[in-house]
């Protein structure tokens, strides 16, 4: 049985940056990172070698259904059934972000870590990041909410300046009121239904582009 460990300068992802068309795409800090399909959203260098859930609390650090507790600055794997458990990892991927898969989309944030030793220094925990779902709501990844790492269909976008644009809750919630939804994701724009007012980039997968409409 292990002890338990935790990991300092933790990154919460809580809000995703799109492209207006082809214009230059904001990462999760606000930095800019150049545009180009797949962009922008979290990824990772590959897939776990274990991806079944596992009972929470197990041998690797927060392997898939495991659990973290809360915190913004630094953060600790507890047993999933505890009263310290906060988030539930749906994917877990080792190496940089930026390469391999995006994370789920029902993904509410994103952990990252870095390389250090484990509790008692018997072995390391590798650089990685996992995809966490909130155990409680709210779930700022579902569709509409404004918030996750990813862009979904049903998410919503208002203007950011310098043909930017950033997620906003659909039901007007947020710091900023909704301009437009993302009502369709396609291979390229010629996809797009014709009342699209606003081509979104999605990200990776077989249909990057998101078509957007006014709201």
């Amino acid at each position: 049985m292990r002890g338990r460990r935790s990991v300092g300068a933790v990154c919460w992802t809580l809000t995703t940056a799109l492209a207006l068309g082809g214009c230059q795409l904001l990462s999760p800090d606000g930095a800019g990172t150049g545009a180009g399909a797949g962009a922008g959203a979290p990824t990772a260098a590959r897939t776990p070698s274990s991806p079944a859930p596992g009972p929470g609390f197990g041998r690797e650090f927060l392997a898939i259904g495991e659990c973290s507790s809360f915190g913004t600055t630094s953060f600790t794997e507890v047993p999933c059934a505890g009263e310290r458990a906060a988030a539930r990892v749906v994917a877990r991927f080792d190496g940089k972000i930026g390469e391999g898969p995006l994370c789920p989309p029902a993904t509410d944030f994103v952990l990252h870590f870095g390389e250090q030793p484990a509790h008692g220094g018997t072995s390391t925990i590798e650089r990685g990041h996992a995809c966490m779902r909130n155990l409680q709501p709210p779930h700022p990844g579902d569709p509409g909410a404004g918030g996750g790492p990813r862009t979904v269909v049903g998410d919503c976008v208002h203007g950011a300046g310098g043909g930017q644009v950033r997620e906003t809750a659909c039901d007007g919630s947020g710091a900023r009121k909704p301009q437009y939804r993302v009502t369709d994701a396609v291979p390229t724009r010629a996809d797009c239904p014709a009342s699209t007012a606003l081509y979104v980039q999605l990200g990776g997968g077989a249909d990057p582009v998101g078509c957007a409409r006014p709201v």
